[in-house]
């Protein structure tokens, strides 16, 4: 549905059209972006996941030049913080403590997905420039405490810092395989990574094995093998290929996981039928069986570049499994699908060991008080530093083999020699 030229908040996906809001997704970012898609959108708001009591009201910052949609952010009105992945909680506290609401808030994210991806949707700077200063403008006159912005790409980092926004970092992990042409450039994840990997395409998952250190190769092949006597066949699955059975013993799987700690699903059944419905080449579904049974599953998402580690469960809680399913097999399907990167999801130093390496992300924020402001700036300042002393421990930890480089260093597997203890490597 067309609107007249200008700034508009979009109450559902569905009033936009998918061609328009996927062709700003395609001009914003080299890989597929499953997440930021319209499907997968619409899929959280059809499903119930967001939307009526969720406490996250869909209002999408739109910009509309002749008819045409020119730049958008999936924006939503919150009214807590959770299914975030970054955690704000500290700050409404404050803001309660001076008898100030904190919520409601705006968020642009993708619900309940902490993927890197494009937030700002635009044809060019100058739309997402002009996009981000309409949002603020309003964002002031609306008396809501705070605009959000979470996992956005590095190269929006300058329009945002530029447009005032707070920069917060954190850190995940990923599994990298080397781009085929060595002389590829990184990524933006990737260049942002403290430890360096070689640039060298795996071959086969014993090639990858093969870089690890000593010790790590041990562990990991202890794992797979107390995994693999369990005897158990594995299969993995497009949207195309999954049936609806599949679908809900993984539903099963996925609540069962969160009753484990206690807790309520994010997301319904519905939405991952949906999603395997109206996006079934970006769905992945590996499902553990011992004979016919099903015994454990895990979902990904996958693009042209990437698979993403998103949820697992199971019936039966058999040793190593869970590593099987969400790390080694994750990285053999990159290999032999010649993807260059797996994220791993937040968090999680265990992944460590395992191959996947530490990347520096960040969120942005901009707070109307501007005496919060400033106690939140000096905040994120000490906070950033401590992210990069963390990086350089975790460098010092890194998995794989060290080499000998020029004159005799000792260096990481791609030949860059590991940074001093309290260095920050930027």
């Amino acid at each position: 549905m067309s609107q007249p030229d200008g700034f508009h908040f979009i109450p559902r996906i569905a009033r936009i059209d998918a061609r328009q809001w996927d062709a700003l997704v395609d001009a914003s970012c080299a890989s597929a972006a499953p997440c930021i898609r319209h499907a997968f959108l619409h899929a959280l708001e059809e499903s119930g996941c967001v939307g009526g009591r969720s406490g996250w009201t869909p209002a999408h910052a739109t910009l509309w030049r002749g008819g045409t949609l020119g730049a958008a952010m999936p924006l939503y009105v919150k009214t807590h913080s959770r299914g975030e992945y970054v955690f704000d909680w500290a700050w409404a506290e404050a803001y309660q403590r001076h008898g100030l609401d904190y919520y409601p808030k705006w968020l642009a994210a993708v619900p309940f997905t902490p993927i890197p991806g494009p937030r700002l949707l635009g044809h060019d700077d100058g739309a997402r420039r002009e996009l981000l200063a309409a949002l603020l403008a309003k964002a002031l006159e609306s008396g809501l405490s705070s605009l959000h912005l979470l996992f956005p790409l590095d190269r929006e980092r300058p329009l945002l810092e530029a447009a005032g926004l707070m920069i917060r970092e954190d850190v995940q992990f990923h599994w990298r395989n080397p781009p085929a042409s060595a002389e590829t450039e990184p990524t933006p994840a990737e260049s942002s990574a403290p430890i360096s990997v070689r640039q060298r395409r795996w071959a086969d998952f014993e090639h990858f094995l093969a870089s690890l250190s000593g010790a790590k190769r041990k562990k990991i092949r202890q794992e797979r093998r107390r995994a693999a006597a369990h005897g158990l066949d594995l299969q993995w699955l497009d949207g195309h290929e999954a049936r609806d059975e599949d679908w809900a013993f993984f539903a099963h799987c996925y609540a069962n996981t969160y009753a484990q700690h206690r807790s309520t699903p994010y997301l319904a059944a519905d939405f991952f039928v949906r999603l395997a419905h109206s996006m079934p080449e970006a769905v992945r579904l590996l499902v553990a069986r011992r004979d016919t049974q099903p015994i454990a599953a895990a979902f990904f998402l996958c693009d042209r570049e990437a698979l993403y580690g998103r949820y697992w469960g199971c019936v039966e809680d058999l040793p190593f499994l869970h590593f099987e399913l969400c790390y080694y097999q994750a990285i053999e399907y990159c290999i032999e699908h010649g993807l260059t990167r797996f994220e791993g999801g937040a968090q999680g130093e265990h992944k460590l060991a395992r191959g996947l390496l530490p990347v520096r992300t960040f969120s942005a924020h901009w707070l109307a008080d501007p005496r919060f402001r400033g106690a939140v700036d000096d905040w994120l300042a000490r906070e950033r530093a401590g992210v990069g002393h963390y990086l350089d421990e975790l460098a010092e930890h890194s998995p794989f083999l060290r080499e000998k480089g020029p004159g005799g260093i000792e260096t990481g597997a791609a030949g860059a020699a590991e940074p001093q203890r309290g260095s920050r490597r930027q």
